[in-house]
């Protein structure tokens, strides 16, 4: 997904949720802020480098990818951006590599949504925020896996767009190319994706890269043939998804600030229903970027002017905190919610038994060996969490 359903929609989800305008514009810029947070933006602030939610492309383009570089990759993509439906998965075939990359594929209604989301129980709104994204994200990114893998990620010719009707759509050849600086071509089915490498673990095969931007588009519809299925047509139709992902965010907010607890599976149509006219439309349009229409609607449902989304915003105040309040700012409690993200996922991969996440820490147990960027988290937080 996009700034325009991470940031705009988000503060319209938060707004039919409860939310006051001010929680609202704080949820949506942590929910933003996730594709952002990078080691380089936390070592400008002097921040600890293990709160990274993303990866800029130099830094993925320097990545090592030897165990411990696919390890750290894996622990970023999988816990922000990825995050696996079934770590127990069972795909009928192949070694334990192959099992334990599948085991990584991300779709939506998993257990570790629902604990996602309990996590951010009574932890703020950057962490509700922080939620939001990786909750919207497994229907945007359903079918790909936070870790490079050519026989998981990798896409072939046959990708067609699916245009008109839902019941007789028109079948339109997709074509990708390598060209970064180039923007995505509606009109012509010509889109932008990572240059094809047959390295299963080269970086060009992390996530939805073969695929390009298209999994990030509300309006696209899609079929493809993944390795993983067998090479049989998977169907993603994104407008139905994002409809989902919207009523399933105002569902888990409305919990989170009304103490119930949240359930997987579960929809707050009834809320989102007096503005669905308008959502879907926006849903729908062809278009690269949604950002003006998803504003306008939030702000008519508020009354209040949205500001763009600001980088700049809180840094100014986190950097002139004295170390000792730099947890209080509100770029220390985001980062604190992404220490206790990661920490939560890497270690329920790691309690699966499969270690490309690396190993988890039980610090009650194991005391505090490895944790040097997570003194924070186990001051504030008293629980379970991984290196």
């Amino acid at each position: 997904m996009q700034e325009d359903f991470h940031y705009y929609a988000t503060y319209c989800a938060a707004h039919l949720a409860g939310h006051s305008h001010e929680e609202g514009l704080e949820i949506c810029h942590a929910a933003q802020l996730v594709d952002l947070c990078s080691r380089t933006l936390l070592a400008k602030l002097g921040a600890p480098l293990a709160a990274a939610t993303t990866q800029l492309q130099l830094e993925l383009m320097e990545a090592r990818t030897d165990i411990l570089g696919l390890q750290d990759i894996v622990r970023i993509w999988s816990s922000f951006h990825f995050l696996p439906h079934d770590l127990a998965a069972d795909p009928g075939r192949g070694g334990r590599r192959y099992k334990n990359k599948y085991r990584l594929i991300c779709r939506p209604n998993g257990e570790l949504v629902r604990e996602t989301v309990e996590l951010a129980r009574g932890q703020g709104t950057q962490a509700c925020g922080i939620a939001m994204h990786v909750l919207a994200d497994t229907w945007a990114h359903q079918y790909f896996a936070g870790v490079p893998s050519l026989v998981i990620n990798n896409t072939n010719a046959h990708f067609f767009e699916l245009v008109g009707p839902s019941d007789a759509p028109e079948r339109r050849r997709i074509s990708f190319r390598h060209s970064p600086s180039a923007p995505d071509d509606l009109e012509h089915g010509l889109f932008t994706s990572s240059l094809y490498q047959s390295d299963e673990n080269s970086i060009m095969n992390l996530g939805h890269g073969r695929a390009g931007h298209l999994p990030d588009y509300s309006y696209a519809r899609y079929a493809y043939l993944p390795a993983w299925a067998d090479y049989e047509e998977v169907v993603k139709d994104n407008p139905s998804d994002y409809w989902h992902a919207f009523c399933q965010m105002v569902h888990a907010m409305r919990c989170l600030r009304e103490g119930t607890p949240f359930e997987v599976g579960t929809y707050d149509t009834e809320l989102v229903g007096p503005w669905e006219q308008q959502i879907r439309p926006i849903l729908a349009k062809r278009q690269l970027d949604a950002c003006e229409d998803w504003r306008a609607l939030g702000e008519r449902m508020s009354g209040h002017a949205i500001p763009a989304f600001d980088i700049e915003l809180h840094q100014r105040e986190y950097l002139e905190a004295p170390a000792g309040a730099k947890d209080d700012t509100y770029l220390g409690r985001f980062i604190l919610a992404a220490l206790a993200q990661k920490s939560m996922v890497t270690n329920r991969i790691h309690r699966s038994g499969n270690l490309l996440a690396g190993f988890s820490v039980d610090f009650e147990r194991q005391g505090l060996k490895g944790m040097r960027d997570f003194f924070a988290l186990v001051r504030r937080a008293g629980r379970e969490v991984g290196p």
